[in-house]
């Protein structure tokens, strides 16, 4: 009897994974963690080289220390950012103030440890983060059912990720377009701040809705005449957010 030979699954690409980190035992603790889980990992020690291989690479994730020599990590951040890449990046700062964190945020991080960080919570984040990539290039390739929102001068354009107000461009960071369209898309719905982080961000860890608070205000600030009386997305006190219905 002849058996014919069956044809192997084809392998699923790892995620390659930049980290750009100074401390040489964290680099290395990071790096074996995200080997462990199945990624390929490059480090690099400078924000100088760091850039240089961002540009020169491909890359599902960076992991961006906030203190590096060369070039900080604020403005690396915002110089990824410059070119209108949706990469998920996870800033790691040894600072632990609001201030510090907003910075982070505001120059387009899309999440953010402070150190000393649990290495189980670190693994949790950078899945979450690529699972809402993949979630989204699954969307993509999908006819988006109501790919433009209107609402009152607001528009959003889900294919193209524009936002429009009063026919203006605004500029959002990935994760602001992502709240802003999840809110627009079920309009009159509230979702607390564990129910966005959990749907948004992909994680629901008690302590960080913070997180959720930050987005809100620099979102509103972007899209709202009025930040104070926002016409968009509104405050239910004691619950959460909404888009207006």
């Amino acid at each position: 009897m002849v058996t014919t030979p069956q044809t192997a699954p084809s392998p699923v690409s790892p995620h390659h994974v930049l980290v750009i980190e100074d401390d040489a035992d964290i680099a290395s603790l990071i790096s074996m963690h995200l080997g462990d889980n199945g990624f390929e990992v490059q480090i690099e020690n400078r924000g100088d080289t760091g850039l240089a291989a961002f540009k020169g690479g491909t890359f599902d994730l960076v992991v961006l220390d906030l203190m590096l020599p060369g070039v900080d990590g604020l403005a690396l951040c915002r110089e990824m950012r410059g070119g209108n890449s949706y990469i998920p990046i996870l800033m790691l700062t040894a600072k632990s103030t609001e201030l510090d964190r907003v910075l982070g945020l505001e120059m387009g991080a899309d999440d953010y440890l402070t150190k000393p960080f649990s290495l189980p919570e670190f693994i949790a984040r950078v899945k979450a983060l690529l699972r809402r990539v993949d979630a989204l290039s699954a969307r993509q390739a999908k006819p988006i059912s109501e790919p433009i929102i209107e609402k009152n001068g607001l528009t959003i354009n889900a294919e193209k990720r524009l936002v429009l107000v009063e026919a203006r461009e605004v500029n959002l960071t990935a994760r602001e377009f992502d709240l802003l369209h999840h809110l627009a898309s079920h309009p009159g719905r509230v979702y607390s701040r564990i129910q966005l982080l959990d749907q948004v961000w992909g994680y629901s860890y008690e302590g960080y809705e913070h997180t959720v608070n930050t987005h809100i205000n620099r979102l509103r600030a972007k899209i709202e005449k009025d930040p104070a009386n926002p016409a968009y997305v509104q405050t239910v006190w004691g619950v959460g957010y909404k888009f207006v219905s």
